[in-house]
């Protein structure tokens, strides 16, 4: 299944069939000070730094995040995301629940970008949908719905498909529809990351999609939550997920060589070009030997 999204002129897809898909998750206010003074005073230079640096780093589409005390989204959302897409020419993620939001900024947004995210509860399914299929985006699903996040995989593989129907019931291609099966983090429950692993499998098998993750959530609440998180990517991409929204300048690393063990980089072409592009940053040694 490809699901394609598309910034200006470029196309980017994301593949049940790999490699997997980076969305950058650092334009996002929150714990971020400077972005939500930057926000709030108009000023977008710190939000250019974020988006170059995730670029460079590997990020294949930009989560856009404006949702912070005092910040108008419905000014904003459209404000951030149209000046990201003139500058950078990357595929959009809209990261907001607010309808309203969304609606200015796919009015402005050019090419297909992303929205992030609907979920099962009836007033989420019935507010957002209809926009999205208006703006011919696609969609992240949440598999979570008006009695909350369940610890059954089941039951979060029945929220998927009920998405997947109402998607479809109003012209939404199940092509735009990308299920995020969620995860918590395993520092409350030890079991969170097995039931997550185990819907992704469960999806995959049973519609053929697309399957996202968010996947710093994992390790919230840990020390050496770095390793958490790469240990989680890894399994997931085993699993079947096809796109993460997370930091790309921390884990870029880890998803290259998961695609690679998992034979989606021919050569290993992708992984070879990161590792160099890295190195050539400074960010990993150079192989020289260390003086005695």
């Amino acid at each position: 299944m490809r699901t394609v999204l598309k910034s200006k002129t470029k196309e980017i897809t994301i593949d049940t069939s790999g490699p997997i898909t980076i969305i950058g998750e650092n334009i996002n206010p929150t714990r971020r000070k400077k972005l939500t003074e930057g926000l709030l005073s108009g000023r977008l230079d710190y939000v250019f730094e974020l988006a170059e640096a995730q670029i460079a780093a590997g990020a294949d589409v930009l989560d856009i995040n404006v949702g912070a005390p005092g910040v108008d989204e419905v000014t904003m959302l459209p404000l951030v995301a149209l000046a990201i897409a003139e500058r950078f020419d990357v595929p959009i993620c809209l990261d907001s629940s607010n309808r309203a939001a969304l609606a200015a900024a796919l009015k402005v947004v050019p090419g297909k970008p992303l929205v992030n995210s609907v979920n099962g509860e009836e007033a989420s399914l019935g507010a957002l949908l209809p926009i999205i299929k208006e703006y011919e985006a696609a969609v992240i699903g949440l598999t979570m719905d008006d009695a909350g996040i369940p610890n059954d995989p089941e039951v979060r593989l029945s929220i998927a498909g009920r998405i997947l129907e109402r998607a479809a019931q109003i012209g939404i291609p199940t092509e735009d529809v990308v299920i995020d099966p969620l995860v918590l983090t395993v520092g409350a429950d030890q079991k969170a990351g097995r039931v997550t692993l185990t819907t992704i499998e469960m999806v995959r098998s049973e519609f053929g999609i697309n399957i996202n993750l968010g996947a710093s959530n994992v390790s919230f609440g840990l020390p050496d939550r770095h390793t958490v998180n790469q240990a989680f990517l890894a399994l997931a991409a085993g699993a079947g997920a096809s796109c993460v929204i997370t930091n790309p300048e921390k884990l870029t690393p880890i998803i290259r060589a998961a695609d690679l063990l998992l034979g989606r980089d021919a050569y290993a072409t992708r992984f070879i070009k990161d590792f160099r592009k890295r190195q050539a940053l400074g960010l990993v040694p150079d192989g020289t030997p260390a003086k005695s």
